[in-house]
Parts: structure tokens; C-alpha cells; sequence
């Protein structure tokens, strides 16, 4: 039978919508084929449903995920009773079971659903469906005592109705209990015991939600703009002098429309970043005049300016009643979830009480996970030179929210911070450096002109190279002051890395740099060498990157099995490209006898076990290489380009290798993702000095 997870609760407002986001984020690290059920729904759409099929990438038909709505449930129970309810439920719920290796079931909401003991049903269902509990608590607004009690009196009635309790969660516990809860709880329960506290930025509504809930007309702004978090509301009636000292950070300024005065210099402080708010909200449908509006736009491009009809009082309180909600359009959202179960759940243990079955395979979203995951178990700082590029900022929130590294970001403070504010961008955990101004740039240029002093370096020259933003970067992995260094989203691959050259120099055992894509295919990671670095390797060259390779490989859990790349397999062909590739492999095989390996073979006979067994019968690589060397720089890149477009497959890199400390090249065309990727494996590089 399939092993599900039941995720359920005791009463509403528990927000355990944070532990349906964590638990699936866990079972998508060992599965790849992951369904969801909710048992029974309200009228209108399914805002988890969607949010964990745009995250996860799930391919589940929607009509399949729900068992009945709330008012056929309760008419169903009323005339044949609660024994022909649970049976239509386990018959829907084993339509899905099916076609999966594992579901995520997703409680009742005891939201007004008319049901008798609630609670009752949803242990009967989780026994039904063979499914593990997780019960969460809410503890929003209670003593730390009420929790207790509450967690503990859960636990006993989902056991007591023969439930398998795999955890207890306690969610939206006021902060400054959330210690001494935690400390309390674990010897009042035979079973792990997970406290989280209450997290402002969850329970915020956007801008984006505002505007829905309130029927604003969105006078300025833009999508980022939109989708900040409103933390706070300030009601401005006063004298501006008044008001800004009143500003929160992330607020809402909530003022009347004909307030020019109160509009301009609450946008003026988000421009100096003192504070950034989330916008502002106009009432008594009054807007200023067009010479008003379009200085707003230019003091603080983005930031969303609102206006309704109603006035100040009857908008207050339909504000104060919002509630931020976790849905498909609040990614920021998820992430800020996903960082905050991962900070306070034993993750590594509770996935290993699921009995969910590995599947053997790779998919591209297992190997995310696991980078970051690895990077996560041993924090490390990475320095991001580019800290006013849009893309890095929304990466490096993703990163900070998570806990997956340490930040440092190079580049103007105050530019940095206004961006920032800009985007909607919470930085507050992050170290910004401005290699201009930086006490640290005259030791720099002593340490730089001292490494280039050869090539005729002088202080003086020294000084104004190190304010460059990789320069300086990588400077402060050399000293100690970061542990590594990703670049490249506005620098080309020689600024990025020429610093490195330079300064840090290859390892010990390493002949050249090179570098290496990991290529996420649907079921499996391919390692791709050398894409980006050595344009025409020799026999040796081309030995070391072989060998590297490897170890980036096993590094990051993908077991080397190595194919030396030509146009010819075994001994059928001959000529200098091939001969170069022969030589390679046997250099490979008398340095590293341990290493399997294969070459000269062609790439069909590499990875495709049918051509293989033609081509080289009995090999211990051909038809499954997990490493692929390309014979020079012109293959491999237009090969790793050509997989990465045609087979839809993940390209993540380039990985640099060889360098004494880790410094990454990112491709001038990443997205966000690809650099949260490229930051966790800089992390993980940085886990394991060189000798």
C-alpha cells in the first residue's frame, strides 16, 4: 500500500498550510512522483492545491486531488451516515494512491463545515487510508501553558483513536514563548515534538491581497511592487512631521487622498530606505494631481500607490481583519515557509520516520533539494559582488529565507538598500560591503600588489583594481573574510574569474581550471565537462579535467562512472582528435586505476545501454556514464546548450574546479533559480578546503 502523510489539525487558524508546504518539500527529496488529496473541499479553488502544483511541479489533474465538497459530505452523512462517508472518501483517495508513490493528504479546516467531531473523522480517514499523522496546533495568542496543554491533548486524542502519530507540530507560537515550548514539550510526548513560532511576513497580507480584498484601483506600482508584504498599517493624518518618524518598516501608509504632503514624503523616506514601505493606501477615492503622481513614480519606481472610496475608519477595519494567504501567487511567501519549518523541524529525522519508497532516481527538483540541504548542514558565507543586480537580490532572499548560507553583497550600500526597498526585498540578515569605501580596501591593495608584484603591481595601481567588485570578492575568500564567491550575471566569465587566476590559484593537485555543468535530466544527473573554461585541451589537460570531474561529481552524490568523449568508440577510429582522447584515458587509468572509465566512446554508446551493448559489449561504463568529457570547448558547450534546450533538462553551472577556494561563473542569462543553485554548491565546495 502507499505510505501517505495525513497533515490535520484540532481547530482553525493553525496555519498548518507552513507544514503541508515542509512535509511535501521533504517527500519531494525521495519521490518523484508525489500526489496530493484533500478529502473534502469548499466551493471555489484550492489555493494549497495550486500553490504545491506550481512549486513542485506536480503534473496531477486537479479534478483528481479532492474527494466531495463540504455540503455533499454533510449530506451524505446525514442520510447513510459517517460508514458511507468514509467509504466514498477511501475509494476516491485510493484513485489517486494509485498512480503514486506517495500522498500528501491535506486535512479538514474545521472552517464552518457543519461536521460532527471533526477531529474523530479525520483520524478515522488517516487510519483508512494507511496514512502517518501530523496533528498541528495552533498556539496563536496563547500562553505558553495553553500550547502545551493543547499539543499534548492532541497527540493523545488522534493515539487514543489508533492513529500512527509521526509528529506533533506546534505553529504560530508567540516568539518569545517558542524556546521554552520547545524545551517543555519533548518529554510530554512519546513522539518528536516541532515548535514554530509566529512569523509576521505569513501572516502579513500582500499588497497584491490588499488591493483584491479591499477593491483598491492601483493608481502606481508594479507586479514586485504588488507582491510585498504588508507588515504593518500607519494611518497618516498628522503633519509629515509627525508621520515619518511613525514609518515601520514594510508598512502600508494609509492616508486620505488629498494628503500630497503625506504621499510624496512617505515615498521620499522608501527611496532613502529609511524605512522601505510596502506602499501607500489612499482613501475617500481622492488621488492627487498628475504632477504629483508622476514625482511619486520617479522617488519610488514600483512601490504601489492604492485608492479606495471608503474613508479612513470603515478601511481600517476591514485591514486589520486581512490575513496574508499562501497561494500561487506568493512565492516570496512559500519560501519564507519552507525556511521556517526547515529552521525548526528536524527535517532529516522526520523524513526518515516517513516510509515514503526511494525510487532510485534523480529528478532535477532531488538533486535542488539536496544541494540545499548539504549547503544548509554546514553554513558557509558567499560573497555576491553583483548586490544591485534585481536577480541576485531576489536570489539572495530565497538563500537568507531559507538558511541556506551566510551573504555578503559588494556594491554601493545606499544602492543596494533602495533596490531593495524597491523590489520588496528583506536584506535585514545580509552583510552589505561597499568595496569603495570599505576600511578593508587599503589592506587589499597591499595584499594584491604583494601577489602581482611580478608583473610590476604597485600599491597605488592596486588600490584602484581592488574597488572592483570581483576583485575585492575575491579578495575576501582569499583572506578568510567569505568562504566563496558567485559571480557573472552582469560580469563575462574572464572578469569573473581572471580575479581568481590571479589570487587564489589552482590546488596543489590540479594541472588547469576547469569546469562542469550538472545536467538535470527528467530521471537522472549527467555531469558535463569541461563547458565553459579550456578551449582545446591537450592529453593532459584533458586527464586533470577527467579527474576533477569525478570528484566534483561524487561531491555532490553522483557516482563517476566516466566516458571519454569522441566521434569514434574503442579502437574503430583513428586521427589526432581521437588519438588525444585515447591518450587522455589511459593518463587517467595509470593515475587513477580506482576511477571507471571508458574512451575513446561516442556519446549514444555513452548513456544509452541499447548501442552500448553493440558497440562496447561488457563494459563497466558504456551505456551508463555518468560523466561525460567533451574533447574541447566547442563540443561541450554547444552539446551541454543543445541538451539543455531540446531535452528540457536543468543546466547547473558552470561548476568551477581546480581553484584552492570556490569562486563560480553564472551565465549572463540565470534566473533566480539557477542562482540559488550555483550559491548552494559554492557553499558545499567551501564545506571541503583544499589541501
Amino acid at each position: 500500500m502507499t505510505r501517505s502523510v495525513y497533515v490535520t489539525g484540532i481547530d482553525r487558524s493553525d496555519g498548518r498550510q507552513v507544514v503541508e508546504l515542509g512535509v511535501m518539500e521533504l517527500l519531494t527529496r525521495r519521490v518523484d512522483r508525489v500526489g496530493v488529496f484533500r478529502p473534502l473541499v469548499h466551493d471555489g479553488p484550492d489555493r494549497m492545491f495550486e500553490l504545491l502544483r506550481s512549486r513542485f511541479r506536480l503534473s496531477q489533474d486537479a479534478t483528481t486531488v479532492h474527494g466531495m465538497d463540504y455540503h455533499e459530505a454533510s449530506a451524505l452523512q446525514a442520510e447513510r451516515g459517517t460508514d458511507e462517508l468514509v467509504s466514498t472518501l477511501v475509494d476516491r483517495f485510493h484513485r489517486v494512491a494509485r498512480d503514486y508513490d506517495v500522498v500528501l493528504v491535506l486535512g479538514t479546516d474545521f472552517a464552518a463545515t457543519q461536521l460532527p467531531d471533526e477531529l474523530a473523522l479525520n483520524a478515522r480517514l488517516a487510519n483508512e487510508f494507511g496514512a502517518a499523522v501530523i496533528p498541528v496546533v495552533g498556539g496563536r495568542g496563547q500562553s505558553a501553558e495553553s500550547v502545551l496543554a493543547e499539543t499534548r491533548n492532541a497527540h493523545r486524542a488522534y493515539q487514543g483513536l489508533g492513529c500512527d502519530v509521526l509528529a506533533m507540530v506546534a505553529n504560530r507560537v508567540e516568539r518569545a514563548d517558542r524556546d521554552l515550548v520547545a524545551e517543555r514539550l519533548g518529554p510530554l510526548l512519546p513522539v518528536p515534538g516541532y515548535v514554530l513560532p509566529e512569523e509576521p511576513a505569513l501572516s502579513a497580507p500582500t499588497v497584491a491581497q490588499v488591493v483584491s480584498a479591499l477593491g483598491a484601483t492601483v493608481v502606481l506600482g508594479d507586479d514586485a511592487g504588488l507582491a510585498r508584504d504588508a507588515l504593518d498599517f500607519v494611518f497618516g493624518g498628522a503633519m509629515l512631521p509627525n508621520l515619518l518618524p511613525a514609518l515601520t518598516p514594510g508598512c502600508l501608509v494609509v492616508t486620505p487622498g488629498d494628503r500630497a504632503d503625506l504621499v510624496v514624503g512617505a515615498l521620499a523616506a522608501h527611496s532613502a530606505g529609511t524605512p522601505p514601505i510596502a506602499g501607500v493606501l489612499l482613501t475617500l477615492d481622492e488621488v492627487p494631481s498628475q504632477e504629483i503622481l508622476t514625482l511619486a513614480d520617479r522617488l519610488a519606481p514600483g512601490t504601489p500607490v492604492l485608492s479606495v472610496a471608503e474613508g479612513s475608519f470603515p478601511t481600517a477595519a476591514e485591514l486589520f481583519s486581512l490575513e496574508g494567504k499562501l497561494n500561487a501567487a506568493t512565492p516570496r511567501k512559500a519560501e519564507t515557509a519552507i525556511g521556517l519549518f526547515e529552521r525548526h523541524v528536524d527535517t532529516a529525522d522526520l523524513l526518515g520516520r516517513v516510509s515514503a519508497p526511494s525510487t532510485g532516481r534523480v529528478t532535477p527538483m532531488m538533486f535542488e533539494h539536496e544541494l540545499l540541504e548539504q549547503a544548509r548542514s554546514d553554513k558557509r558565507r558567499v560573497v555576491l559582488p553583483e548586490g544591485t543586480e534585481e536577480r541576485v537580490l531576489h536570489a539572495a532572499e530565497v538563500l537568507l529565507r531559507r538558511g541556506v548560507c551566510e551573504l555578503t553583497l559588494l556594491g554601493p550600500v545606499d544602492t543596494i538598500r533602495k533596490k531593495a526597498a524597491d523590489l520588496g526585498v528583506d536584506l535585514a540578515d545580509a552583510q552589505l560591503v561597499d568595496p569603495a569605501t570599505s576600511e578593508l580596501r587599503e589592506s587589499f591593495a597591499q595584499r594584491y600588489a604583494a601577489v602581482r608584484a611580478h608583473k610590476g603591481v604597485t600599491v597605488e595601481l592596486a588600490y584602484d583594481v581592488v574597488s572592483d567588485v570581483n576583485y575585492f570578492g575575491t579578495l575576501m575568500v582569499q583572506e578568510g573574510l567569505a568562504d566563496g564567491m558567485v559571480s557573472g550575471s552582469v560580469h563575462s566569465t574572464a572578469a569573473t574569474i581572471r580575479p581568481a587566476f590571479e589570487i587564489i590559484k589552482t590546488r596543489a593537485d590540479a594541472r588547469i581550471v576547469s569546469s562542469v555543468f550538472f545536467m538535470c535530466l527528467a530521471d537522472k544527473v549527467l555531469v558535463y565537462g569541461d563547458c565553459a573554461v579550456n578551449p582545446d585541451p591537450d592529453a593532459e589537460q584533458l586527464a586533470d579535467i577527467a579527474t576533477q570531474s569525478a570528484a566534483t561529481a561524487a561531491r555532490f552524490g553522483v557516482e563517476p562512472r566516466i566516458a571519454m568523449l569522441s566521434y569514434s568508440t574503442g579502437s574503430s577510429g583513428s586521427g589526432a582528435d581521437v588519438d588525444k582522447v585515447r591518450e587522455a584515458t589511459a593518463l587517467v587509468r595509470a593515475r587513477r586505476p580506482d576511477l571507471r572509465i571508458e574512451g575513446p566512446i561516442q556519446y549514444d554508446a555513452a548513456v544509452e545501454p541499447s548501442v552500448a551493448a553493440t558497440k562496447l559489449p561488457g563494459s563497466e561504463v558504456a551505456g551508463q556514464a555518468s560523466v561525460l568529457i567533451f574533447p574541447d570547448l566547442n563540443t561541450g558547450n554547444n552539446t551541454y546548450k543543445a541538451v539543455q534546450r531540446s531535452a528540457g533538462a536543468i543546466a547547473v553551472g558552470p561548476v568551477l574546479q581546480g581553484l584552492r577556494k570556490p569562486v563560480n561563473d553564472l551565465s549572463r542569462g540565470a534566473l533566480v533559480g539557477d542562482i540559488v543553485n550555483t550559491v548552494a554548491i559554492t557553499a558545499i565546495q567551501a564545506q571541503t578546503p583544499a589541501d
